[in-house]
């Protein structure tokens, strides 16, 4: 306790004490409220200790002050070698036990974070090396309230289910685990929150490619694609920068169900351009009954002047024969109609 009267009787110029408290308080963080002096020990500071004493539950090191300091044994994860006597360790300086009752000369015992003195550590070197716009690899830990925990260099970051692909993905959770290539949206170093985006990379990419591809993509050009998304209707095939819809009755000769009966989400497929012009784009399936480079119509029968059916030949199925055996929809006979009338 400071004995008022005695400081009165010192006679101290009031200047000069402001400017020595001013100057002791040189290394502290004005926005912190947390962060304190105690003593000789300045809490929330990052200082290196050595490991004195290893038991169950507690390391005791020595961190230059005239208290030790503790760390709880669990700080050290299992992949991690065991603490020994000798070793030094970054860490945090969180609290001093009080040790009014021990005497003048006495301090208590100073209360380690080795855990948050790294969590620290990463945030101000990703803070050197990662700014807003740059691509980054991140590693998804695990799912929680609106998107995905990622890792990226020992910081957790915040990936949003909306950002995780350009059509969300039935079930997000399929990422945890998994290597993702992202690109920083924002950066708050104040609350220490970083938002990143996988769609937003893959939406850049596309644009690209999909420049590249409009100006070589024609109708019954045979490609390969991947099932990026599954509808009732069907599903849709990224062509390299372009989607394109695989409608159900492409799919197969035979009547089905679903479309999931014949194709399923990220499967790579052969297919043929059956529509291309107008920013719309569909695809067949390319099958074992597939012998010709592209739609010929083989023979069309129009007695008494009325389209009654044709034989059609081309990359998915035989589109049209004589009646009673198939008929296919108008517009696909009118489409081949132009190719080699008989």
């Amino acid at each position: 306790m400071v004995n008022r009267n005695l400081i009165r009787g010192l006679d101290y110029d009031d200047e000069l004490m402001e400017q020595e408290l001013a100057a002791s308080l040189a290394d502290m963080d004005p926005d912190d409220p947390n962060s304190l002096i105690a003593g000789d020990v300045t809490l929330n500071t990052i200082v290196v200790g050595k490991i004195l004493r290893v038991d169950d539950e507690f390391v005791l090191l020595d961190v230059g002050y005239k208290s030790e300091g503790q760390i709880h044994r669990n700080e050290w994860d299992e992949h991690e070698p065991p603490p020994e006597p000798g070793q030094t360790v970054r860490v945090l300086i969180e609290d001093v036990e009080d040790a009014t009752d021990m005497g003048e000369e006495s301090r208590g015992m100073i209360s380690l974070s080795k855990r948050k003195a790294k969590k620290i550590d990463d945030w101000e070197a990703v803070m050197k090396s990662v700014h807003e716009g740059d691509i980054v690899n991140v590693v998804v830990l695990r799912k929680i309230k609106g998107g995905l925990l990622v890792d990226l260099n020992g910081v957790n970051v915040f990936l949003p289910a909306s950002q995780v692909d350009v059509r969300r993905p039935s079930d997000i959770g399929d990422y945890v685990g998994r290597t993702v290539e992202c690109i920083v949206l924002k950066i708050d170093d104040e609350r220490r929150n970083i938002v990143v985006s996988r769609r937003a990379l893959i939406e850049k990419v596309r644009e690209k490619q999909r420049e590249e591809l409009l100006k070589t993509l024609e109708v019954g050009q045979i490609r390969k694609g991947v099932v990026k998304n599954i509808a009732d209707f069907g599903a849709f095939v990224d062509l390299g920068g372009i989607d394109g819809l695989l409608h159900i009755t492409d799919m197969s000769w035979g009547r089905i169900n679903h479309p999931t009966e014949m194709v399923q989400i990220d499967q790579e497929l052969e297919v043929s351009v059956v529509l291309c012009g107008g920013g719309v784009f569909a695809v067949a399936i390319v099958d074992e009954f597939s012998v010709l480079s592209a739609p010929v119509l083989l023979h069309v029968l129009r007695p008494l002047g009325v389209l009654f059916g044709a034989f059609v030949c081309g990359h998915v199925k035989i589109l049209a024969m004589v009646k009673g055996v198939a008929a296919a929809p108008a517009r696909e006979v009118r489409a081949v109609e132009k190719r080699g009338e008989t």
